[in-house]
């Protein structure tokens, strides 16, 4: 969290996202929420019950797009639309009950919308980094598939699938962009829960939606995905953390700050919001509601 001219940063969110909540029509600006989350640390409450790291509004922000917050605990109606007001949502990484918290039930919300909206022929992306990427796997799943993956505080390359070349978030990246993510200790990694390979394949539903970009290996040498995408929607999940390699900083911690840590973390951050700049306002088909 950082305060803004004496104001912390998700008052600031909350006050822009109620200036351009009526936002529709055509659009060459993405606008992209985020998922607020509950605080936990008593000294942060004299600012709010939720807020928004900063490093994740600051690496959209850096692709070109406006930012604003989706709050917890609003009405289906209010998340509606909202949905309808903006052009992508990013779930950030976090601790949260998989099935049953407030980030869950807004997540799962916003994704049913997506589902929709992009079946009705409207692109609108959705993207995960670590509790998200582990939400949204609990949303496609209907469980929590989670397996111990001890990769805490430690920077590692992926292991690239064969399915980079064709896939949607990698298939225009430079090669000497895939040899270095492929090589270099340049993505961070800060979770002890994971999605195996062999518990992906098991479950149908995600298997079947879901196709593997990349994956990892443990302290202990287990085996977790690490970047995912939806076979037939613009949905994307992250086990690392892409935005921290150019917007967080402490000597204690693994945030890779090199010359291709932070072209991977542009790379990432480019693409997603490319992936909300859609022109033309959405009017969900009524005869296909999700609630």
């Amino acid at each position: 969290m950082c305060p803004l001219n004496g104001f912390p940063l998700y008052s600031f969110l909350l006050i822009s996202a109620l200036t351009h909540i009526h936002v529709l029509g055509k659009n060459d600006r993405p606008i992209i929420g985020i998922i607020t989350q509950e605080v936990s640390d008593d000294v942060f409450f004299q600012y709010g019950k939720t807020y928004i790291a900063d490093s994740y509004v600051k690496f959209l922000e850096s692709a070109g797009c406006r930012v604003v917050p989706i709050r917890l605990n609003l009405t289906e109606e209010e998340y509606v639309h909202l949905f309808h007001s903006i052009n992508g949502v990013l779930l950030p990484g976090g601790a949260v009950n998989l099935l049953s918290s407030s980030f869950s039930r807004t997540a799962g919300i916003f994704y049913k919308l997506a589902i929709q909206a992009n079946s009705d022929g409207v692109y609108f992306p959705v993207w995960g980094t670590c509790m998200g990427f582990q939400v949204l796997t609990a949303l496609t799943s209907g469980e929590n598939l989670l397996s111990c993956t001890s990769a805490e505080n430690i920077t590692l390359p992926l292991t690239l699938s064969d399915d980079i070349s064709s896939s949607r978030m990698f298939r225009h990246a430079p090669m000497e962009l895939l040899h270095a993510i492929s090589r270099e200790n340049i993505t961070a990694n800060f979770h002890h829960f994971g999605i195996t390979p062999e518990t992906f394949q098991a479950n149908k539903k995600l298997s079947t939606f879901y196709r593997i970009l990349s994956t990892n290996r443990d302290i202990n040498g287990v085996e977790f995905i690490s970047t995912i995408e939806a076979r037939d929607y613009p949905i994307y999940g992250v086990q690392w953390h892409p935005e921290v390699n150019r917007f967080q900083w402490r000597s204690d911690f693994a945030y890779p700050h090199s010359v291709n840590a932070v072209w991977i973390s542009q790379y990432i951050a480019n693409f997603f919001v490319n992936e909300g700049n859609f022109k033309e306002s959405y009017q969900p088909n009524t005869n296909n509601s999700v609630f």
